[in-house]
Order: C-alpha cells, then structure tokens, then sequence
C-alpha cells in the first residue's frame, strides 16, 4: 500500500492560490515520473492554468495557456503506466489523457475526493503531502464554459512555476 511506499522525488507546484507539494513515486511509476520531471526541468508548466476544475472529482492543468488554448506538447505521448498500490485516492495527482490509454504528454490533475474508479485505467504517480489547503480552494472555484471547453474557473487559476525540492 502506498504507506509503504517512499517518494524518489518532490516537486512544488506553486499557483496564483498557493504551493502544492507533492511526492512522487518513481520507482512504481518511473516513466510518468521521469515524464514530469522532464517538463518541470524545462520549465514547460510555468504560466500555465489549471483549465478543468470539478469539486468532488478533481482539479486538472498543465496543458492550457490563460487563453485557453492548447500549448504545444513538449514530448510524444507516454506509456500508459498503473499501480495497483497507487489508488486515486484524494490528494493523487495523475496523468490526464484521451480516451486513448498511451496519449498522456503532460496534463496531469490532482484528485479532490477519492477516484478509485479512475484505478487501473490512469497514471496515478504521487500524492499531495503540503497544500491540500490550496487543492481544496481551487477545487470551489467558479467556473464556467470557454468556447468548447466546461468547468473552466472564472478567475484563471495560474501556475507560476514549478520545481523539484
């Protein structure tokens, strides 16, 4: 089980709401790992947004300029990876995708109550271990559509940059 379980990584992701830090699982997951990390070292998520906010689901960005259009993938799709020991519990940060399982490039969301339907279908590869006070208020946002897209926040929720500690 993930008490088990020790993080090879942490990563702060700080936002126009707060931090988020959160500890990663690379040796369950190393290829969502590395995945991540390659677009924290490259600066990719830095002025992005969290696009897709839904309270009692989750809170989803690094994909999303404040334009809400699409910022270039940085990378080809990934490997769908799971862990049986990495539930979508609240507080998990996950790899967004399509409905193609191997299609995750770096969206990813944080779970805001437990997902456990989301198990063994998506890359859960971490857990939230400072800021689950910023999830939380992020995820009562309101929100609203932008053309095609739903549950965007009113007020853009940005990333400002995120790093390894």
């Amino acid at each position: 089980m993930e008490d088990r379980m020790e993080f090879t990584n942490k990563a702060v992701i700080e936002t126009s709401m707060g931090k988020i830090t959160v500890g990663l699982y690379g040796k369950e997951m190393p290829i969502t790992v590395a995945n991540f990390i390659k677009h924290i070292e490259a600066k990719y998520y830095n002025k992005l947004i969290f696009h897709r906010v839904i309270d009692n689901f989750m809170i989803q960005g690094g994909g999303m300029m404040k334009s809400m259009f699409e910022k270039v993938a940085m990378v080809d799709p990934i490997k769908l990876e799971t862990c049986t020991d990495i539930p979508h519990k609240k507080y998990t940060i996950s790899m967004a995708r399509t409905d193609v399982p191997n299609s995750a490039t770096s969206q990813f969301f944080i779970c805001n109550t437990d997902c456990d339907f989301l198990d063994g279908k998506y890359a859960a590869f971490g857990t939230v271990i400072e800021g689950m006070d910023v999830v939380d208020a992020i995820s009562k946002v309101e929100t609203h559509s932008v053309r095609s897209y739903d549950d965007v926040p009113v007020e853009p929720v940005i990333i400002t940059d995120v790093y390894m500690i």
